[in-house]
């Protein structure tokens, strides 16, 4: 994609602005809605409201790149962005009401707007050369780090601003996640029309057939479906405890902040010494995340905040190192199907961990975390004795 140094600055702004706010958005209607599921309908269900919102970002990210490839990057992210907003209103409704029904309706809908921001980054490095498409890619993903010190800090002072108006208290953060979706809608205005597309989309679901996919693809899926499986866990932990939304706030706020406040720092690091050697490096830190959960689950103070910032960090490496790999080598459709794939699978992991903190509590959940985060160590392994072959 050949553009202008001002054309791919004001790109580059309106996509950190938009990705920002999505991000905000998400941080608040998941927290609050598995925080409501819980308390309504018990911890076994508690998972269902991240389900839905991922579930809806899969099917955003397959539609956004579809999109994308037939009418440009503009069209898709405003037309992701703006089924949010419906969905947002949708999810308010329903948490006002006191409807689990209409509050996961929405959140998947509300989820077609994080897939097109999952998208912006892949939109990024299409705009910058080879050498500094990490780089690109992860700038966009540094701009999560706004949702990861607002979203969380948000959620107490907006459901006390709810309560104080004789709304459910909870209701709070929903509403505010449908502001922050609105005004990301507003912002993809800014984005300067597309040349025409490009003309071959044919590759599509088909891109899984490659065999240099596996390492990437199965490098991010297993760090999605960990982080999402301890993150999602953590409030109910928390709630569990006997600690409030302030807790719970400046603990995700930890988390989030590993996720993405490092990316500028993590896409330098691809572009030296690879995605490969990135996605290692991830490994190890999110492996030593669930260790550090599971030893630790009821240490609020210094236990939960480490390990949740590691884990971020260490979704931040496999996500970054794995991205860089797809980058230059996926067209914008079959990007859309990949991230499809993650985001669907991580749906599977917000059920399940549901269930296993049912069971055995927070240190079970991490414990199969654990173990999930070190199976791309085999491929890993592969890939290098291909290599050497």
């Amino acid at each position: 994609m050949d553009l202008g140094i001002t054309t791919r600055r004001r790109s580059m702004t309106a996509l950190i602005v938009t990705v920002a706010l999505m991000n905000t958005a998400t941080v608040l209607a998941s927290t609050a809605g598995t925080l409501i599921a819980a308390d309504t309908s018990g911890p076994q269900v508690s998972g269902l409201p991240s389900a839905a919102g991922i579930l809806g970002t899969a099917a955003g990210s397959l539609l956004s790149g579809t999109l994308t490839a037939r009418r440009g990057r503009r069209f898709a992210l405003l037309t992701g962005y703006g089924a949010a907003t419906a969905g947002g209103l949708v999810a308010c409704v329903g948490a006002i009401g006191g409807s689990l029904v209409l509050l996961l309706a929405g959140l998947v809908v509300l989820g077609l707007g994080n897939g097109a921001a999952q998208l912006s980054r892949y939109l990024a490095a299409d705009m910058y050369p080879q050498e500094r498409k990490g780089f690109a890619l992860s700038s966009v993903v540094w701009a999560g780090t706004i949702g990861a010190l607002a979203g969380p800090l948000m959620i107490a002072p907006v459901a006390h601003a709810a309560e104080h108006v004789g709304l459910p208290g909870l209701s709070g953060p929903i509403l505010a996640a449908c502001a922050a979706v609105a005004c990301a809608a507003a912002t993809a205005f800014a984005l300067p029309p597309d040349e025409v597309p490009e003309v071959t989309v044919h590759e599509g679901w088909a891109v899984f057939r490659r065999r240099s996919l596996r390492l990437p693809l199965g490098a991010m899926v297993a760090a999605q479906i960990t982080m999402v499986a301890v993150m999602t866990m953590t409030p109910p932990q928390l709630h569990h405890l006997g600690h409030g939304l302030e807790v719970v706030g400046w603990i995700l706020a930890a988390h989030i902040f590993g996720m993405f406040a490092l990316s500028p720092l993590t896409g330098r690091l691809a572009d030296r010494i690879g995605g490969r050697r990135t996605i290692g490096i991830g490994i190890v830190v999110l492996a030593l995340s669930a260790v550090l959960a599971y030893a630790l689950p009821t240490s609020h103070e210094s236990g939960l905040p480490v390990s949740l910032f590691l884990l971020g960090y260490g979704w931040n490496l496999m996500f970054v190192g794995g991205s860089s790999l797809l980058s230059s080598t996926v067209q914008t459709r079959a990007k859309g199907a990949v991230d499809a794939v993650i985001w669907g699978s991580s749906a599977f992991a917000s059920i399940g961990s549901g269930h296993l903190f049912g069971y055995g509590g927070y240190p079970l959940v991490a414990a199969v975390a654990g173990v999930l985060a070190v199976l791309p160590v085999f491929l890993l392994v592969t890939r290098a004795s291909r290599t050497t072959e």
